[in-house]
């Protein structure tokens, strides 16, 4: 039969009868008559849920995402991304308790029910727990549907919360798609085609705690801080790399300055590298140095940071920024500990402690393939994760004492004795967000001395946000109009820079994100105006 004759008489949908009983109709149409664009079956996990409404939290104020099921039932619903450990009714709290020995905390249970891997189990009271197919995860799934890094659970305060890493597949709780959602006993997570249940334990490990309220410049009297503190205490006697993971202004830099202090290569150089702030054709050069005539303005050779970190310690800050096509080297570097300078051809030994940080999640860049796997595992030998100022809300008294003499310091002030802020004043504080965490308090606490030389929360309501408008001069009209436009203009970007800059707490990176800006052209505008 000739082609015309056999499509005659045929439902047409893309017509516009077609398109007005059904806006789907062409689409599914199409997936029922080519073989090609079969319909993909849904996971083991339960078919994909759509939200269903949105409703604040009757405890904690926040936004509820409440879940049709296939049959329009709300499944159990979960907070918005950026949600804090709260004690809400859809969580179960962590009992902590502070014993003579340490902290004392509560096992956890991961049992494959469903897939290849089905009866396979791990039990940890571990802060952190992955899930994924690479070797380096706590449980590791043969499902081909599995990433390398799928999903990782997380110990809070209000429970276990579970984190998608940009998998391919997704993760599911109880048949619900999630990216960000706390756990409850007797939860079913599926990733890929593999379902997993998760319950609590018995038993009960002990995590060490730090026996002093400082660790370098490091301040925290609470059992998180101690915590750390003793994972840090750990690592510092050691040679062992460490990959320290952080939001912006967490303190990651004085993380490493005080491993290093602590270690046997304090006498050495402590060497930093800012991978954020280097334009890529130059990191190279930046980080294994280059010779006399390598390239155009090499017009002398030039050691690199890893020649200058020899018998110390070299920090490399937000690696997450690192190029590709540098990340081999540095594995080489890493391993062997050889560099080659740019334009030489002998390898020259190094002995150095390697400590990087990052603000991303370098595990989802692995499944993204913006950062090596291979790299990745030799990084992360020795993990640490600094937690935000809102996650140890109970060292906010310390760490304003703390902030209050050391800015009279830096700024060469006579010391004046700290008052203590007033209860209210105190409860205003904890009830921000703090999303610049211990820089944007060192900020407030600097503002404060500089105007009124008190602790007042008045002063944190002067911190740019995100969303503010910054106030603008009026038009010159004494000028040409082209002399008075980029005047005005300016005036924008310098006042535009400072506020994103602040409210990305001093992370260049994240502001070009933010300002949806490339982040040469914002390098290039913070050089124009001075911005740092």
């Amino acid at each position: 039969m000739p082609p015309r004759e056999r499509w005659r008489g045929r439902w047409r949908p893309w017509t516009a009868r077609g398109r007005a009983s059904s806006p789907g109709a062409w689409r599914r149409w199409w997936r029922t008559r080519s073989p090609r664009r079969a319909r993909r079956p849904p996971p083991l996990g339960g078919p994909e849920t759509a939200v269903r409404s949105r409703r604040p939290c009757s405890s904690c104020a926040r936004t509820i995402h409440e879940a049709a099921g296939p049959s329009g039932v709300g499944q159990a619903p979960r907070h918005d991304e950026g949600m804090s450990a709260s004690m809400s009714e859809h969580t179960e709290v962590i009992s902590l308790q502070d014993t003579p020995g340490g902290l004392s905390v509560r096992r956890v249970r991961l049992q494959v029910s469903t897939g290849p891997d089905t009866n396979i189990e791990v039990s940890s009271s571990s802060e952190r727990l992955t899930i994924g197919s690479a070797p380096g995860n706590a449980l590791v799934l043969s499902d081909p549907t599995v990433s390398r890094f799928h999903a990782e659970l997380e110990r809070k305060p209000g429970g276990y919360r579970l984190r998608d890493l940009e998998s391919t597949n997704g993760t599911r709780v109880d048949h619900v798609r999630v990216t960000d959602a706390f756990v409850v006993d007797g939860s079913t997570l599926a990733f890929g085609n593999t379902t997993v249940r998760f319950t609590w334990v018995a038993e009960q490990d002990v995590v060490p705690l730090h026996s002093e309220p400082h660790f370098g410049k490091l301040v925290g009297e609470g059992a998180v801080m101690r915590a750390l503190f003793a994972r840090l205490a750990r690592l510092a006697v050691t040679d062992a790399t460490v990959l320290i993971e952080g939001e912006s202004g967490t303190g990651k830099e004085l993380v490493a300055e005080a491993l290093h202090q602590r270690s046997p290569r304090a006498s050495g150089p402590f060497v930093v590298v800012d991978c954020g702030s280097i334009p890529p054709e130059l990191v190279e050069s930046e980080l294994f140095g280059h010779e006399k005539g390598s390239f155009t303005g090499a017009t002398h050779e030039r050691r690199g940071a890893f020649e200058a970190a020899h018998g110390g310690t070299l920090f490399l800050d937000e690696i997450g920024e690192l190029p590709l096509a540098v990340q081999p080297r540095l594995l080489r570097a890493l391993e062997r500990r050889q560099v080659k300078r740019v334009g030489a051809d002998a390898f020259r030994p190094v002995d150095v402690r390697f400590v990087a940080a990052t603000h991303r999640d370098l595990r989802a860049g692995v499944n993204r393939g913006e950062f090596r796997e291979d790299l990745y595992f030799r990084l992360a030998v020795g993990m640490v994760s600094v937690p935000p100022l809102r996650a140890h809300l109970e060292d906010l008294s310390l760490l304003l004492r703390h902030l209050w003499e050391e800015t009279f310091r830096s700024l060469g002030l006579p010391p004046r004795p700290y008052t203590p802020p007033g209860a209210e004043t105190l409860r205003q504080l904890m009830s921000l967000p703090w999303r610049g965490n211990v820089r944007e308090l060192r900020n407030f606490v600097e503002r404060s001395v500089a105007m009124s030389g008190a602790l007042d929360a008045a002063f944190v309501q002067g911190t740019p946000t995100p969303g503010s408008v910054p106030s603008l001069p009026s038009v010159r009209v004494d000028l040409s109009y082209k002399d008075a436009k980029e005047a005005w203009l300016d005036h924008f970007e310098e006042t535009y820079l400072r506020q994103r800059l602040n409210s990305a707490g001093g992370n260049v990176s994240q502001m070009a994100r933010e300002a949806e800006v490339d982040r040469a052209h914002v390098i290039k505008l913070l050089r124009k105006h001075a911005v740092r």
